[in-house]
């Protein structure tokens, strides 16, 4: 009698591990996006053993270089695609995974953050958690299914993107404007784990703010217009954005009342020439403003440039410029229907547990699925402890038990 898919995921765990110890130990640091073509190549490799067709979409130098800042030109950027179509079914799921890492720094306790060391139930790493373990997971599954001749209910496809950790233009946001891919439902690996599925994320608008003042002798004080002086009554006025941000709500599903935030300076800085005898001409502060599934980013973005400069008006010689440096949209699929009916069937019945849908403050590449292509999305994955930190983490019953939740998902859901 041949083994269920989830009798044979239990049976070769060590795949998933050896699968995962190869992933962390290729480096994909980003910035600057070290090793994609090494990662991609091999990536191919592995769809196409558990039964898929795969390529890798390289991303056009000419649009890298829009798109990368100069001391990154030549570090290329790519993506994978893997499909497989299946006799008789009739709608699309498509998986999603990022494959580039944060920067490592401090001291591990399991030595090369690289080595994908194995102790006391945890794989340690850089990506194990984000989101290499995830990749790892899905892999395991397709095999399982392979291997068992268990055919999906759907036709399926996987991408592995890049850039993730940076802004994703080049990664997911480029694969939904021009991979041949039609999906009907996604799901995006990260976001949701444990008995969390995750329905939608935060979205974000990044502003820099610059305040124009006027150099002067640090003797003479009064013939300058100090910039920093400006640039800190603007951010005292911003306390009154906050409580008006504060006033805004979002209900989760699972209950969780979320409000739009808003952090101040996490870069911040003066012009060139700064000297301690001289008065700032320049100062610059950057702002994130977390946006709600109910809200735009346009208009987050219009209220907040309108609000400063209304503010900047009302103090005496304070002349600021606003640049934005990036944005992201907020997503939401209301966790209603056969496909997240069928997610919360699988988890309950992998996890003995009925789940809780959730939404995260933060950000991932849910919403170029759920935004842009318009279709149920959601995010789970195994998940981890100490991500972008020392010692990050994955629980191998959990890489297991995600692996089980996306074979049982493929070949109990229609569409």
């Amino acid at each position: 009698m041949s083994k269920s898919p989830a009798a044979y995921i239990d049976a070769h765990s060590g795949d998933l591990v050896a699968r995962l110890q190869q992933l962390v130990g290729i480096s994909t640091v980003n910035p600057p996006g070290i090793n994609y073509a090494s990662i991609t190549s091999y990536l191919v490799h592995e769809l196409q053993a558990v039964g898929l067709k795969a390529r890798r979409l390289p991303i056009p130098a000419a649009k890298a270089k829009k798109v990368l800042p100069r001391n990154q030109h030549d570090y290329p950027r790519y993506n994978v695609l893997g499909q497989l179509a299946v006799r008789g079914a009739k709608k699309t799921i498509h998986f999603n995974a990022h494959y580039d890492v944060v920067p490592v720094s401090g001291s591990w306790r399991h030595g090369s953050p690289f080595s994908g060391a194995v102790s006391g139930g945890w794989i340690y790493g850089r990506g194990t958690a984000d989101m290499k373990g995830s990749i790892a997971s899905l892999l395991l599954a397709l095999q399982a299914l392979k291997a068992t001749k268990t055919a999906p209910k759907l036709n399926v496809e996987v991408s592995f993107t890049a850039d993730e950790e940076t802004d994703s233009l080049l990664g997911a946001g480029w694969l939904v404007e021009n991979a041949p891919i039609k999906p009907d439902y996604a799901i995006v690996m990260e976001g949701g784990e444990g008995d969390q599925i995750c329905c939608g994320h935060n979205g974000v608008v990044w502003l820099e703010v610059t305040v124009h003042g006027r150099a002067a002798h640090g003797s003479t004080p009064e013939e300058g217009i100090n910039a920093l002086e400006k640039m800190s009554a603007l951010i005292l006025a911003l306390d009154e954005y906050k409580a008006k941000l504060a006033k805004q709500t979002f209900t989760t599903p699972d209950g969780t009342v979320m409000r739009p935030t808003m952090n101040l300076g996490g870069v911040f800085s003066s012009g060139e020439g700064g000297k301690i005898n001289t008065v700032p001409a320049l100062a610059r502060f950057s702002i994130d403003r977390r946006v709600l599934a109910v809200e735009t980013v346009d208009q987050a973005e219009t209220d907040l440039r309108a609000f400063l400069t209304a503010a900047a008006k009302k103090i005496p010689q304070c002349k600021i410029s606003i640049a934005k440096v990036s944005d992201n949209h907020p997503c939401y699929s209301a966790p209603e229907g056969a496909f997240f009916s069928a997610m919360a069937g699988c988890l309950k019945r992998v996890r003995r547990k009925p789940p809780v849908y959730s939404v995260s403050a933060g950000f991932n590449d849910m919403h170029f699925f759920s935004h842009h292509l318009k279709i149920p999305t959601l995010g789970y994955g195994p998940g981890g402890e100490d991500i972008h930190a020392i010692n990050e983490r994955a629980k191998l019953t959990e890489l297991t038990r995600a692996a089980k939740i996306y074979s049982d998902l493929l070949t109990t859901f229609e569409g």
